[in-house]
């Protein structure tokens, strides 16, 4: 059908055909899209003769702010005139791409001069609003594409790759220079490049080394390289409200959120592609053994291993450590041996090799750390020796936050003999992870603290050491031929995957690989780092309140202990203004009882959470140490 004006609010009477739904058709947003990105810094977009002033259909019940629905008109609700401009104008207008895609064109460059990076994103158009102001069908949304979980620029009438570094390289206020910061290619990879925070004056693992006493290190005039806004958008519980407050997560050292995309990719798993894998002939086991193994082959480049063989699908961490513990572990470790954990780590770290040491008799060893929650170095090479059969320690711990140098750690290791575990369940999620640099003979991480589903993990396994090890247990997949005398085993990682897997939760986690990708492990770490830096200085100073973990090199973790009140107080009144911790020891005592505390406040970090909310748990500790005297 036809909508003359004024009915459809065109300028000049341009008559225009709309969607069913009364919405602008997706030509029209196409070259919305493209007048938008065409357009450089400080240029008004040369918007098509016939562009809209509305994309909702006159009646719609939608108001202008983020939270409520209101009538701009003031008139009652389904009354409202047709055309009148209602669509949301916070946190940001539908079709305000530019702010929706983190950062495509840069507004100010980086201190070093280098522009911030162009990351290829889906438009996160408000999500009252849905599929249809894309021109999908009711129920589909922008992520699901059949058979494919990645999502490019094109899909969408966007500008591709080749267009965004054109666009960049044609930016007078962008300088072309070799090593300037990587754009996101179709895939969602990055070139690898400096950044401003990596830069060698800085501590490594992308984090500041101390900031002045009294200020954090933030950089007000700074643009971020992607948009809170809009990543938070993309992360559907966020809108759920507690004891009547929007969400607060400050959980997440406990568990992550899961983008819309890593949702609707499991759905679409069970909807198309439901099947068990590898056995079979016929149409969907074909495509559920192609999402599984490709969700292998994303966390081989997710963590820079050398072949998908050395990646194996577990439930979590702490299966993984189990797996290592009990194979490795009980075909290596003899009487006399000695392990070596730090006294740092999760009690999934402590357990495995405790009860291994038990079986076998051998001794369980502990590295030391100083007042601040760092581990002693020089103690912990007192501790090596020819007896030293593995290392096992933390990369990031996820009572204290604090940054453990596991590269020089797992070095030492080797000189000694030994075999080195990292537990990377804390850091993937923070930094860029990169298993042959660190050069760990097994790295393990959760899915759950990555973005992914739960019920899926992995550990990284030395091809070498995976080949010589024994299966942990027997079904099958993982066999190439039984009779009642013998089973032949497959190689790995086969060998180490009895049953049937986890299919979907893989494939979500392939999902959530993916995502982050697209936004930029970098951007992250960077974002992170100066949320926390932020949240320390306003915390740190409040009376009663004393900080548990102070190392130099901290991920998002702030633990903390306020005078006059127990931890699960302090947590129960954060609680009911729906700001959610964790209060309790965090399966991580020794280290708890080494700072001299049986407990803490854990607030925890992800790339997704605001200052604003800083400032709410702020304002709800400084009320709580108010009201006592300290």
């Amino acid at each position: 059908m036809t909508i003359q004006t004024p009915t459809n609010n065109l300028p000049g009477g341009v008559p225009h055909a709309s969607s069913p739904a009364g919405l602008p058709d997706i030509a029209m947003l196409t070259q919305l899209a493209g007048a938008f990105f065409s357009a450089l810094p400080g240029q008004a977009p040369q918007l098509p003769a016939s562009a809209p002033t509305n994309v909702l259909p006159g009646g719609s019940t939608l108001g202008p702010t983020a939270r409520e629905p209101q009538s701009p008109t003031g008139l009652p609700f389904g009354q409202v005139p047709p055309g009148a401009n209602i669509a949301p104008t916070t946190p940001q207008n539908a079709l305000n791409l530019g702010a929706s895609t983190p950062s495509l064109v840069p507004h100010s460059a980086a201190p070093n001069g280098l522009p911030d990076n162009a990351t290829l994103v889906a438009p996160a158009v408000d999500n009252r609003i849905g599929g249809q102001a894309l021109g999908y069908p009711s129920g589909l949304t922008e992520y699901s594409v059949p058979r494919e979980d990645r999502v490019s620029a094109r899909s969408f009438g966007l500008p591709g790759a080749d267009d965004l570094r054109a666009l960049l390289s044609n930016n007078p206020r962008v300088p072309a220079q070799a090593g300037a910061a990587p754009v996101a290619n179709s895939s969602g990879a990055q070139a690898a490049g400096p950044f401003y925070f990596l830069e060698p004056q800085r501590a490594p693992n992308g984090y500041a080394g101390p900031y002045p006493e009294g200020k954090p290190e933030i950089d007000a005039s700074r643009h971020p390289a992607f948009d809170v806004n809009a990543v938070r958008r993309d992360f559907p519980i966020l809108q759920e409200r507690v004891n009547g407050k929007q969400l607060v997560w400050f959980d997440n050292a406990a568990t992550t959120h899961k983008p819309r995309a890593v949702i609707d990719r499991i759905l679409y798993f069970y909807e198309h592609e439901n099947s068990n894998i590898h056995r079979a002939a016929h149409e969907l086991a074909a495509r559920a053994t192609d999402a599984y193994e490709g969700a292998r082959e994303k966390v081989r480049n997710f963590l820079g291993a050398g072949s998908v063989e050395e990646i194996i699908f577990v439930r979590g961490a702490t299966e993984a450590i189990n797996l290592v513990a009990k194979t490795w572990g009980v075909q290596n470790v003899l009487e006399g041996d000695e392990i070596l954990v730090s006294n740092l780590e999760h009690h999934a770290n402590i357990v495995p090799w405790q009860q291994l040491a038990a079986l076998k008799g051998a001794k369980l060893r502990v590295i030391p750390v100083d007042d601040s929650g760092q581990v002693l170095l020089d103690e912990y090479k007192k501790l090596l020796n020819d007896r030293t059969k593995i290392v096992a320690v933390t990369q990031v711990s996820n009572a204290l936050g604090t940054v453990v140098p596991v590269k020089e750690i797992v070095e030492l290791a080797h000189r000694a003999g030994a075999v080195a575990l990292v537990d990377g369940a804390q850091s993937v999620s923070h930094m860029r992870v990169n298993v042959q640099d660190i050069g760990a003979d097994f790295f393990v991480f959760s899915g759950h603290k990555v973005f992914g589903p739960t019920g899926i993990g992995v550990v990284y396994g030395n091809r070498e050491l995976l080949d010589a090890m024994p299966p942990w247990q027997g079904g099958g997949n993982m066999i190439a031929d039984v009779t009642f005398e013998r089973t032949v085993f497959q190689p790995p990682p086969n060998k180490f995957e009895a049953g049937t897997g986890n299919i979907a939760d893989a494939v979500g986690l392939g999902a959530a690989i993916d995502y982050l990708q697209r936004i930029g492990l970098e951007n992250i770490a960077r974002y992170e780092h100066d949320l926390l830096a932020y949240a320390t200085h306003l915390l740190k100073p409040i009376p009663g309140v004393r900080l548990i973990g102070t190392a130099t090199n901290k991920a998002s973790v702030l633990s903390f202990v306020l005078k006059g009140y127990t931890t699960e107080e302090v947590g129960k009144a954060l609680n009911d203004e729906g700001i959610a911790v964790r209060s309790g020891h965090h399966c991580a005592q020794p280290i708890l009882r080494r700072m001299g505390v049986e407990t803490t406040v854990r607030p925890s970090l992800a790339f997704y959470n605001t200052c604003e909310e800083v400032d709410q748990m702020i304002a709800v500790v400084r009320r709580l140490s108010s009201a006592r005297t300290h």
